[in-house]
């Protein structure tokens, strides 16, 4: 079904080789090698340390398919292979440990993709054509091709704080009021009512990812994503609850590093659950906007999550938002909220019940059916301030009314964070 590809490539440079260490697995990756117009003399016999050994005495391949199954230290050896490998080179590799912590620090490391034994011949034709269409897309320099993108993860402290609501006004107001390309991405498989605030059907576009996350490419995007209006596109689900929620995370990752081309603006919806379970979808977060209510419970989850943020999201800068805030009638003052964090809420969303019953009604997102209301006036300006993560201006200027309380932090540094080792990086 495929021609031969011809790689045009300079010198003794090979389009393909693989070390892979049994032989059941080249079994499957040889016919579809050939399929592709290979060679299946590439596919060697041996892991990624004897990819190592190969590699420096000989030229890189412009696909490598390595085996660690029986590498003690992955990391490291997967370091060891960056030094001997030609820039441009698109790595895969394959193992036998499902642990996502792995998986997010190889991606990091600068591996394309990384491939769970058993493998099936679909999984490794769908991983080497992705990887061809990578090492043959235009290599721009780095810094005039760099689109600007914000990634903002909306996380409630507690359930029924409101941070659906307040992530489906934000990526409306990113959309509408602000005319950026926006994704929004709802991450509560079985519950999420994000299309359901846009009155929307939410398609299977967030499930069939998560089944095959082989298949996610700009394509896929393009398709699997429900239009909300010009600028703004949402991925959700509303798969049956009889159907436990089976990945590792992988989908996920894949689907934000698209995000990151297609869009100017992210807006992930993230179940507390799925914070804790699949810790890689902050790898590329700039801003996490933890959503509370002013009572004990939320306070006590709120210092956990700033804590489990600081160990492992430091990049990612946290903002509390205290939603549906009733001053007369709140559990705890904000004062006093305040002192159990031990810092101070960026910003406070007054409760408006009959705001929300009126949305509900209409069948539009809270800040498009209530333009007036005091709760929208405020997350117009929660917006306004993470618009300000991808505009050019510094945070400190403008007047003091104004000025920014992420002032100290450098958002530059923060968007589009590029990996410690980049095996696919271009002369």
């Amino acid at each position: 079904m495929n021609a031969p590809w011809k790689s045009g490539l300079p010198g003794n440079r090979d389009p393909f080789a693989a070390y892979i260490c049994d032989d059941n697995a080249l079994d499957v990756i040889r016919p579809v090698v050939i399929e592709l117009g290979w060679q299946p003399e590439k596919c060697n016999k041996g892991g990624l340390r004897n990819a190592v050994q190969s590699l420096s005495v000989s030229a890189s391949p412009a696909i490598l398919l390595v085996d660690l199954s029986e590498s003690g230290d992955p990391l490291n050896d997967i370091n060891a292979l960056a030094e001997v490998c030609e820039p441009g080179t698109v790595v895969i590799a394959v193992g036998q440990v499902n642990d996502v912590r792995l998986y997010r620090d190889l991606l990091a490391s600068g591996i394309h993709d990384y491939l769970l034994k058993p493998l099936s011949p679909q999984q490794v034709h769908d991983a080497l054509n992705q990887a061809l269409a990578v090492f043959m897309s235009p290599k721009g320099g780095d810094g005039d091709g760099v689109k600007r993108h914000v990634s903002t993860a909306i996380v409630g402290t507690r359930g029924g704080v409101g941070a659906s609501t307040l992530a489906t006004s934000l990526a409306w107001l990113f959309a509408e009021a602000h005319k950026a390309p926006t994704a929004l991405l709802d991450l509560d498989v079985h519950f999420g009512t994000g299309a359901l605030a846009l009155d929307l059907e939410p398609g299977r576009g967030l499930t069939d990812a998560i089944e095959n996350p082989s298949r996610i490419d700009p394509l896929f995007i393009e398709r699997a994503m429900v239009r909300a209006g010009d600028n703004l596109s949402i991925l959700s689900a509303e798969a049956p609850i009889s159907q436990p929620l089976m990945t590792d995370g992988a989908a996920f990752v894949q689907l934000e590093d698209e995000f990151r081309q297609a869009f100017e603006m992210t807006v992930i919806d993230l179940p507390r659950n799925m914070l804790i379970n699949f810790p890689q979808l902050l790898a590329d977060v700039n801003l996490v906007l933890l959503t509370c209510e002013l009572t004990l419970a939320s306070a006590r989850d709120t210092i956990r999550l700033l804590s489990w943020l600081k160990t492992n999201a430091a990049h990612a800068h946290p903002m509390i938002v205290a939603n549906k805030v009733q001053p007369a009638v709140a559990e705890i003052s904000k004062a006093d909220f305040e002192a159990s964090i031990e810092r101070k809420v960026d910003f406070v969303v007054p409760y408006d019940v009959k705001a929300a019953s009126n949305a509900a009604k209409l069948g539009q997102v809270f800040v498009d059916a209530n333009r007036s209301s005091k709760a929208t006036a405020a997350i117009r300006h929660i917006a306004e301030r993470v618009m300000g993560a991808s505009e050019d201006e510094q945070f400190d200027g403008g007047s003091g009314e104004k000025k920014s309380l992420l002032g100290n932090f450098d958002f530059k540094s923060m968007l589009s964070k590029k990996p410690k080792v980049d095996l696919t990086k271009a002369d």
